[in-house]
């Protein structure tokens, strides 16, 4: 079944977006980690809807609680559940979907797979799932810190409008302003962009670059394991995400090997490369550079405009969407992509472990 991932660091989240609540259960996570609720909180309410107005206005405070795997503050090397309940829901805004198709959603395909599926509010396909991610990352992001692994991640792209490279901005500065832009002309022209957009009640799509820098030299496990294989998988597994890229990623098709190559040097008796566009991985494996990905995401596809579709029976139809939406789902996808990243390293921070003696 596909509502696990990780091997070690493994977590399991469960929960539907108009249901009782939402959780995850994580196994494998060490003995003895310190666990800072607080830091949890603040990264959940990065995510949390309702929090500017280029999100949507669902009211959700996605307070969590442990269940279980925590002890004085520490954690006990058992499974860590976490559950998140659901507060605001509106099921009556998606009664009129029951048997009704809505264009590039989820539910012919959850409909033709299971048989039935939960309209309301797109039930396990929606991406309030991704709160429970959110949750479980950031315990694994601490778990991180003690290795001194940092995740940023930014919106660098909105429609056509793009940032400049992590390279020339502070990414300190992603949290200033509601887009999580780190250069500050870019990200008011974004808000003004993603605003015109919500009131012509339409949606736009945009990218999220996400870097990672003092990974450990080592992590992967090839050949089908690989580092960005896995960090593709796991960005590609987040609702709305259609593409993956790292390090040069398409762009490096113009240049040519003499041009892309990263030429080795050593310098305070560890060895580096003077340039990055590996992305920080070669051979499937971290070479201890910045790890640094561009992550997609389509435009939302729920609208407030009338589009044609049919019902279960093959009738034709026209649906429109109602209730709280995002115009733009990127400024709340950041903390979603960093969380799916620490996962990914965690795990394999892990399973390295064992890979010699």
């Amino acid at each position: 079944m596909g509502n696990s991932y990780g091997s070690l660091f493994r977590i399991t989240t469960f929960g539907e977006s108009h249901g009782i609540a939402i959780g995850v259960v994580i196994d494998g996570c060490p003995a003895g980690l310190p666990i800072d609720t607080d830091f949890i909180q603040s990264e959940l309410d990065r995510r949390k809807p309702g929090q500017s107005k280029i999100t949507t206005q669902r009211k959700e405070s996605d307070t969590f609680k442990i269940l279980s795997g925590i002890f004085e503050g520490k954690t006990t090397g058992m499974p860590v559940a976490l559950m998140i309940e659901n507060e605001d829901q509106r099921s009556k805004d998606y009664q009129h979907l029951e048997n009704t198709f809505r264009p590039s959603h989820a539910d012919f395909t959850y409909d033709a797979k299971y048989g039935f599926r939960d309209h309301r509010g797109g039930g396990r396909s929606s991406a309030r799932e991704t709160a429970a991610r959110v949750a479980a990352g950031a315990i694994a992001k601490l778990f991180l810190n003690h290795l001194g692994v940092t995740i940023r991640a930014y919106v660098s792209q909105v429609g056509e409008l793009r940032a400049p490279h992590y390279t020339q901005m502070d990414l300190s500065l992603t949290e200033n302003n509601i887009v999580r832009c780190p250069d500050e002309a870019t990200a008011m022209n974004m808000i003004s962009l993603i605003d015109r957009v919500r009131l012509d009640q339409d949606t736009i799509g945009g990218s999220i670059t996400c870097v990672i820098k003092n990974t450990p030299v080592g992590l992967g496990e090839p050949v089908f394991d690989k580092l960005h294989a896995e960090l593709g998988k796991a960005m590609l597994s987040i609702n709305a995400v259609k593409g993956f890229e790292y390090g040069s990623g398409f762009e490096g098709i113009k240049l040519k090997g003499s041009e892309h190559n990263d030429e080795f040097y050593s310098a305070g008796g560890k060895i580096r490369t003077r340039t990055n566009h590996s992305g920080g991985v070669q051979g499937g494996i971290s070479n201890g550079e910045d790890i640094y990905f561009n992550v997609a995401f389509k435009p939302v596809a729920t609208i407030m405009q009338k589009q044609t579709s049919v019902d279960k029976d093959g009738n034709e139809v026209t649906v429109s969407g109602k209730g709280r939406h995002d115009p733009c789902v990127v400024p709340r996808a950041v903390p979603i992509v960093e969380a799916m990243a620490a996962l990914v390293l965690a795990d394999f921070v892990l399973r390295n472990r064992s890979s010699r003696l």
